[in-house]
């Protein structure tokens, strides 16, 4: 009987501790919070992408019409599995996957118009942590401090989400309130993130992305800082001042923090939005010309440069008091100075090609400053060499210039040269080139996701790769697989 009655206890109490668990992680805790959950996530996705790589395309002729059509479906699953998995670990992994959306002349356009939608819609913190976050720093409640507040943002991003608001004197406002454990998980997301890289190299030694992660380690700090945004705002404010098209969202810092900034509210489109402009009679080319302004001022005048310039942060308007159109720069996290860059694009309008090569290398791009040139202005090499100023741009040269850059990297990937680039005359054709060396990878970087083998595999001599097949100058299948 004693038995009996232990036991019917033991199994009430595991009960009662079950729905308590279950209630109290419903109300108060994320899964997302334990950090197995998101190194095994980030783990499982890695090694199912990998996998479908390896796999997906061995049986299938390389270059026929049914390998172009598998390869461009396993592009297309693999991209949305890192979106599922930068939707699901937030924070840094979100950050970086908008960097990897915005890298349309490395990436496969099924990555970039996959990734894409973590520019404006990434997942949102909940209202519970959003007062959280507001109380903690301010010090008191929402009510306590605005009118109204909208409990659906405005927009997501990858560090923080932004509310309309109106305070008690009647002023419409912008809240950016940080995500509430970005804080906390951030470096130990960046170390992950490094892990997964460096075994995904191990795999397929072509791929180099630490790049990527190396500015993410550097540059989350200064992004994380609000306070700091908000002084780099006044700033560019001041500098740009006398641009009556730009628009910045002027500061409110008794109410702004570390986590939480106010700043006067403005709606726009955003700047890739042609539907937009057309709807609001603002002209296209109006803007790319103001842009390229805003841009060169930065640039070459006040060396002090905003950084994350993707279409979520620049966004587009006619102006309330007039039929002029402006533009409104958001997310001043993250500028730096940029001497080397300004000396860059003086040499490339100048046409002074020693100086190309000089600042190109300073940049980073050794013997492959051809190829950086061609990258940055989206030009061909034959019109970088005759002056971008003066020879005017064809339809067909952004593809031209793309499949350049592409060759290159081919080149630059084999122990052999390749015919196309003694067909387009680029000035690297004429001598083979070595075994890729650390510096052409490093200076190559993304442009290894567009290389593709030259030759067959169907020797079973000279090195094989780590899948145990054989790799034709020792690369992998991983490789052709990106070719686009």
């Amino acid at each position: 009987m004693a038995r009996r009655a232990l036991k019917l206890a033991s199994w009430t109490s595991m009960a009662l501790a079950a729905s308590g668990f279950y209630l109290y992680s419903k109300e108060y805790l994320d899964l997302n919070d334990f950090g197995a959950v998101r190194v095994g996530r980030a783990v499982a996705t890695t090694a199912v992408i990998s996998y479908d790589y390896l796999t997906s395309l061995r049986r299938v002729p390389y270059g026929s019409k049914e390998y172009l059509q598998l390869r461009s479906k396993v592009h297309l699953r693999s991209a949305r599995r890192l979106c599922e998995l930068c939707c699901a670990n937030r924070g840094t992994f979100i950050k970086v996957g908008q960097h990897l959306g915005a890298l349309d002349y490395l990436l496969p356009e099924e990555y970039t118009s996959t990734l894409k939608v973590l520019h404006s819609q990434a997942p949102q913190s909940s209202m519970q942590e959003v007062r959280q976050v507001i109380r903690e720093d301010l010090g008191k409640e929402i009510h306590d401090l605005f009118v109204s507040f909208d409990d659906t943002p405005l927009g997501a991003a990858s560090l923080a989400q932004v509310h309309k608001a109106v305070l008690h004197d009647g002023r419409t406002v912008a809240v950016k309130v940080q995500h509430p454990k970005v804080q906390a998980q951030s470096s130990k997301d960046i170390l992950l993130m490094e892990v997964l890289v460096l075994a995904v190299k191990q795999l397929f030694p072509e791929f180099e992305f630490m790049w990527l992660v190396d500015e993410a380690k550097k540059n989350l700090p200064l992004e994380l800082d609000f306070l700091n945004e908000g002084r780099n705002a006044e700033k560019v404010a001041q500098m740009l001042k006398h641009f009556d098209f730009l628009k910045v969202p002027r500061i409110h810092w008794e109410l702004s923090t570390k986590r939480v900034l106010l700043m006067e509210f403005v709606d726009g489109g955003q700047v890739n939005d042609r539907d937009y402009m057309e709807r609001n009679k603002i002209d296209v080319n109006e803007i790319s010309r103001h842009l390229g302004k805003m841009y060169s001022e930065m640039i070459f005048v006040n060396g002090f440069v905003h950084c994350d310039p993707h279409p979520g942060n620049v966004l587009v308007r006619k102006r309330p008091d007039s039929e002029k159109a402006e533009i409104v720069l958001l997310d001043h996290g993250l500028y730096q100075f940029r001497l080397n860059y300004c000396h860059l694009w003086q040499s490339l309008i100048w046409t002074d090609m020693k100086s190309v090569k000089k600042y190109s290398q300073r940049l980073g791009a050794g013997d492959l400053y051809p190829l950086f040139a061609c990258m940055l202005t989206a030009r061909s090499w034959n019109s970088v060499n005759t002056g971008i100023g003066r020879t005017p741009v064809t339809a067909t040269e952004p593809r031209s210039a793309s499949s350049s850059t592409t060759c290159h990297a081919r080149c630059c990937s084999s122990s052999r040269p390749t015919t196309c680039c003694v067909a387009s005359r680029l000035p690297w054709a004429p001598a083979p080139v070595p075994a890729p060396s650390s510096t052409c990878r490093v200076a190559a970087s993304g442009h290894w996701l567009r290389t593709r083998r030259r030759t067959p595999v169907h020797s079973s001599k000279g090195p094989r790769s780590l899948l145990g097949r054989p790799s034709a100058y020792g690369r992998s299948t991983f490789m052709n697989s990106f070719c686009v």
